[in-house]
């Protein structure tokens, strides 16, 4: 049977990355072992694959159809933490990667790590702009500076200012309403 435990800590919880890009899974181990191994559960195929195992002594012995070339094991800090590589990603490599040691006939699970590997990565959504103080803080380093995407760039500026002018001409109506109503009213006090 597979249990998880908070024995096996797996960093980070999720990754989104490009196709052709490489990753790395972290696992920390806080339990004697012999080697750990290192699965993927495949959500569209429900289907959960064993990739690697690596002993102690960093012999490693892969699943079936499983990439030497792509995937590889790394021990750091004396068998304490192991990390998963995994270079030129597919879309297929998908799914929850789980660190696992076996204990007495069990398989102990790690957290797990959602993987999601796309064509091309979404744009972040819009969020509304926060007011700019008007103190300058210096945040620019003399490199970024010198860099044009930075927050000077015509890609910032030119749709901010856009929205800055649309929000300027919605308002145009509402003040416009707002001084002929204050004109009547003063003409009205006036009259009297």
């Amino acid at each position: 049977g597979f249990y998880t435990t908070l024995l096996l800590t797996q960093t980070p919880e999720r990754i989104l990355t490009q196709t052709n890009n490489k990753t790395e899974i972290l696992c920390e181990l806080k339990k004697e072992h012999t080697g750990v191994y290192w699965y993927r559960w495949s959500q569209e195929r429900q289907h959960f694959q064993f990739l690697v195992f690596s002993n102690t002594l960093g012999k490693a012995t892969y699943g079936t159809n499983v990439s030497q070339d792509r995937f590889s094991v790394h021990e750091a800090r004396s068998h304490s933490s192991y990390s998963l590589h995994i270079s030129h990603l597919q879309p297929s490599d998908s799914g929850t990667y789980y660190c696992s040691v076996s204990q007495s006939s069990q398989l102990l699970l790690g957290s797990g790590t959602q993987l999601r590997v796309v064509d091309a990565l979404p744009l972040p959504p819009k969020t509304t702009q926060t007011p700019v103080s008007r103190k300058p803080v210096p945040r620019v380093t003399k490199s970024k500076a010198a860099s044009r995407t930075g927050p000077c760039s015509p890609l910032v500026w030119i749709p901010l200012a856009a929205g800055v002018l649309l929000l300027l001409l919605g308002l145009l109506p509402t003040a416009h309403r707002l001084y002929r109503l204050r004109r009547r009213l003063w003409l009205r006090t006036h009259r009297q």
